[in-house]
C-alpha cells in the first residue's frame, strides 16, 4: 500500500515503529502468528511508544470489524502478513491522549476514528493503545460515541468513495449493492438514500429481505430464488440499472454488467469471491475497480467524505447499522467467527475495556 512496508512487524517490533523510541509501556493488541481461521487470534503484551514527531497516542474504546482483516488474518488478502506478530485491524474509534512534536490537527482529549488508510499488519488498531501518524487519524464527529464511530468510518467511506465520487451516482439513479447485508452494504443503502438514488439490494437468501427492505432498500432481489438481470429489468422498466456497487467479483460479476443499462457503470471494491473476475459482453458499459486505501490516503478524499458523513450523522440520514457488540479484547475470536458465519445484518463491534 503506497510505500508502507507489508511486515507484520517492523525490525522485529509490533507497535509500528522504527525508531525504537519507547518509555518501556506496554498495551494489548490483537497478535496472530500464523495464518488460519479466528483461533489463530489472541491478544498479547506488545511494547507501547510514546508518540514521536507527527504521531498520535490513542486510548482505544471501541474496534470495528472488516472482511478485509479475515481475508488478511487467512492469507487470502491482496497483501501478505509477514509472520510472526501481525497486527490486525483498520478501524478503531477513541480519544487522544498525548501527541508528538508537529502535531497541530489534534490535542488531548480529542474524540478521534481510524483513517483506515494504513498497512494493517504494522499499524493495526486492534488493541487498548496505538500509535499513529496524525495523517492516519480523523475527528470522530461531535455527539458519536465510540461503538457508532468505529462502525462509521469505513463502510460509509467505502459507499461515498466508491459509487459517488468513483461510479458517479446520481439522484434518481437506480444503483445494484450486492453483499447488502454487510457493514458496507448498509451504509451503501443509506448513502444511495441521502444521493436521492434508489437502492436495489442483492442477498442470497429470504431470512434478509425484510430487514433490508425496513433499512430502506427500495428492492431486494435474493438470488437463491430470483433472476437477477429479469429482477433488474422489471425495476427499472426494462432500463437495466445504472450503477452496480460490488464486493464479490468472480464470475458472478458479468451477470451483473448484464443488469446495467447501455453505457451504466460497474464499480468493484472486493473480492470475496476469489476466482477470476469475468466482464459482461453487455457494451457499452465501464467498470471500475475501486481502492478505499488510496483515496483515504488523500487529503482532498478525506476532506469530502469526512464532510458527507459528519453531515449524514448530524441529520440522521447515516446511522450505522450494528449487529452485535462484544465485550473486551478477548472476544475478538467470537466476533470474528460470527463475521464468517454471514448469519448478521450491518456492523460487528468490539468494545475494549480498560
Amino acid at each position: 500500500m503506497g510505500n508502507e512496508t507489508t511486515n507484520g512487524t517492523t525490525n522485529g517490533r509490533t507497535d509500528g515503529r522504527t525508531d525504537g523510541t519507547t518509555d518501556g509501556r506496554t498495551t494489548r493488541a490483537v497478535l496472530f502468528h500464523g495464518l488460519g481461521g479466528p483461533e489463530v487470534l489472541s491478544v498479547e503484551e506488545v511494547p507501547l511508544p510514546a508518540p514521536g514527531p507527527g504521531e498520535v497516542l490513542v486510548r482505544v474504546e471501541a474496534i470495528g470489524l472488516n472482511r478485509a482483516e479475515a481475508l488478511f488474518r487467512a492469507g487470502t488478502y491482496y497483501y501478505p502478513a509477514r509472520l510472526p506478530g501481525s497486527r490486525l485491524g483498520y478501524e478503531a474509534a477513541g480519544t487522544v491522549e498525548a501527541v508528538g512534536e508537529g502535531v497541530t490537527a489534534f490535542a488531548p482529549g480529542d474524540p478521534v476514528m481510524a483513517a483506515a488508510n494504513f498497512e494493517f499488519g504494522t499499524y493495526g488498531v486492534h488493541a487498548e493503545r496505538v500509535v499513529l501518524p496524525q495523517e492516519y487519524l480523523v475527528a470522530r464527529p461531535e455527539g458519536v460515541d465510540a461503538v457508532t464511530g468505529a462502525a462509521v468510518w469505513l463502510t460509509y467511506f467505502t459507499a461515498y468513495g466508491g459509487m459517488v465520487l468513483t461510479g458517479g451516482l446520481r439522484p434518481g439513479d437506480h444503483v445494484v449493492v450486492t453483499g447488502a447485508s454487510s457493514g458496507v452494504g448498509t451504509a451503501a443503502i443509506q448513502t444511495a438514500l441521502r444521493v436521492g438514488a434508489v437502492p436495489v439490494a442483492v442477498t442470497r437468501g429470504e431470512a434478509k429481505r425484510k430487514r433490508l427492505l425496513e433499512l430502506g432498500a427500495a428492492h431486494v432481489v435474493v438470488t437463491e430464488t430470483e433472476d437477477l438481470v429479469e429482477e433488474v429489468r422489471r425495476i427499472t422498466g426494462g432500463a437495466g440499472a445504472d450503477l452496480v456497487f460490488d464486493a464479490i467479483g468472480g464470475p458472478g460479476f458479468a451477470r451483473l454488467g448484464d443488469a446495467l443499462r447501455p453505457g451504466g457503470a460497474a464499480v468493484l471494491y472486493g473480492w470475496l469471491d476469489p476466482r477470476p473476475v469475468e466482464l459482461s459482453r453487455n457494451w457499452p458499459q465501464t467498470t471500475h475497480t475501486y481502492a478505499n486505501g488510496a483515496l483515504a490516503r488523500t487529503e482532498e478524499g478525506r476532506r469530502l467524505a469526512a464532510g458527507f458523513i459528519g453531515s449524514g450523522l448530524r441529520d440522521g440520514s447515516l446511522a450505522p447499522v450494528i449487529a452485535e457488540t462484544f465485550d473486551g479484547l478477548e472476544r475478538i475470536a467470537d466476533a470474528h467467527r460470527l463475521m464468517e458465519s454471514n448469519t448478521h445484518t450491518g456492523k460487528i463491534v468490539v468494545r475494549v475495556e480498560h
